[in-house]
């Protein structure tokens, strides 16, 4: 193994993982190809099947100034990065796939979630309830903020029962003052968040 070699991940075609995984380990390189265990329902049977953590990437470590290998590799689209340039994947975060693989734990997609994020509540009994997603000594909350009055509260939360959204969708609604006040434009509207 090359001492400046990383481990990058690779965008792949559709549903060549398994093939691009076989290929790049046939020439050398050790690649990862993180799988989980799902049932898929057809009319006829239910069947149990291994598929890839991540659809259409693989990782793969090697050195970036020589990545010709890879790239021509059949079924990997681009090495992922900032533009034209690889960006390496931390070792913490390979290692840390690599040992939920080794153990065989029961492993399967989330949505990405980081603290400051806007997350719906999908399950308990906040369901239903948007805020920002806040870590406070090692513990999930979920802020909700009453904009007009400039306060929040943050309630503690099972980060499983969130689900990353956009920012809310903030509507203004006028509100109309008597007709005795000529100075009133409708640019002072209050808004409502």
């Amino acid at each position: 193994m090359d001492r400046n070699s990383c481990w990058f991940a690779l965008h792949v075609n559709v549903r060549r993982e398994n093939v691009v995984t076989s290929a790049l380990r046939s020439q050398g390189f050790e690649a990862l190809l993180p799988l989980h265990r799902t049932r898929r329902c057809w009319s006829d049977r239910i069947k149990e099947l291994e598929v890839p953590l991540f659809p259409r990437y693989v990782f793969c470590r090697f050195n970036v100034e020589k990545r010709l290998r890879v790239l021509t590799t059949t079924g990997v689209e681009y090495v992922v990065g900032l533009g034209k340039i690889p960006v390496p994947v931390p070792e913490v975060e390979i290692a840390a796939l690599q040992e939920v693989m080794k153990l065989g734990a029961a492993a399967e997609p989330w949505p990405f979630l980081q603290t400051g994020q806007w997350v719906r509540m999908e399950a308990g009994p906040l369901a239903g309830l948007e805020g920002i997603l806040v870590a406070l000594r090692g513990r999930r909350r979920l802020v909700i903020s009453v904009t007009l009055l400039q306060r929040s509260v943050a309630v503690e939360i099972d980060r499983l029962d969130a689900t990353p959204i956009g920012p809310p969708r903030r509507s203004c609604s006028t509100v109309s003052l008597p007709p005795a006040r000529p100075e009133f434009r409708p640019e002072s509207a209050l808004c409502l968040y």
